[in-house]
């Protein structure tokens, strides 16, 4: 049997729910070449084996404990078959069916060794889930991230062999690109491949997302975020005044009660974050 072109690498934990839409939207990809999908699964207590190997998967199991977000993507990776890994999360979906085609298009020019996707958030987010995800890098139509985002990007096999994820806690894409990027390669962005993916945080949550984010960027790269309350109260506003201006164009006043709150949480985990 001819290998595939393309491994999807998937790290997957009680994803049922995610996979009944991830899973048809692999199924619909228009790609020629063909591709397998290559999951590593962290100790799942629902359906989402019996999914995956429904679809054709390759799935490894191991314990939930074990799970480090580079560690475990490195796992998945190591017996693919295909010349192009597309590493996916198990909550993103792939908007149209030439998603995987114009991902790899990337890859013709062979100066390339990564590509990144474009992520959007789905048509029935909340109006601050949305604009959350609509104020990120990724989620522009031009001029994206000089670096990939694991929730939907591409690294040549050949490349990833020799260059795999560190093995940290968190930033395993940043600290990767970073490498590369140092090293001569060439990471491009491509708007064309558009994946649907966001996250409903509470206050609580979005606290934490962001203080593990500030961390890693002090820790990693020595730069801070939020080094002063006056850039917290900068923030803060900034962040509220943008969420007006978003539903001012789009509707939903009624989730600005809770923007207070979340935006607030939001810029204080960055500052602690970035005190350390």
């Amino acid at each position: 049997m001819n290998a595939p072109r393309v491994s999807i690498v998937l790290p997957t934990w009680n994803g049922e729910r995610d996979l009944a839409r991830l899973l048809p939207a692999l199924a619909a990809q228009q790609f020629p070449g063909g591709f397998e999908i290559r999951a590593v699964d962290s100790g799942s207590t629902d359906g989402t084996c019996a999914l995956l190997e429904r679809a054709g998967a390759t799935v490894r199991r191991i314990p939930h404990a074990e799970f480090r977000h580079g560690r475990t993507r490195n796992l998945a990776a190591e017996d693919a078959r295909g010349e192009i890994l597309v590493f996916l999360s198990q909550d993103a979906t792939p908007r149209d069916p030439a998603f995987l085609s114009a991902l790899v298009s990337a890859f013709d020019d062979p100066a390339i060794a990564a590509a990144c996707a474009r992520i959007l958030p789905h048509p029935d987010d909340d109006p601050l889930t949305a604009r959350t995800v609509l104020s990120l890098p990724e989620a522009r139509e031009e001029a994206g991230p000089a670096s990939i985002n694991d929730v939907a990007s591409a690294i040549r096999a050949a490349v990833f062999r020799e260059m795999p994820f560190p093995d940290v806690t968190f930033g395993e894409d940043v600290a990767w690109s970073a490498r590369a990027l140092s090293a001569g390669l060439k990471i491009r962005f491509e708007p064309r491949a558009v994946v649907l993916h966001s996250h409903r945080y509470s206050p609580a949550r979005v606290y934490e997302r962001y203080r593990i984010d500030a961390a890693f960027r002090r820790q990693q790269f020595g730069e801070r975020i939020r080094p002063s309350l006056f850039s917290v109260a900068r923030g803060i506003a900034f962040e509220l005044r943008e969420d007006l201006r978003y539903v001012a164009r789009h509707g939903g006043a009624g989730h600005l009660l809770r923007a207070p709150f979340l935006r607030a949480a939001q810029v204080l985990g960055q500052y602690a974050g970035s005190r350390g």
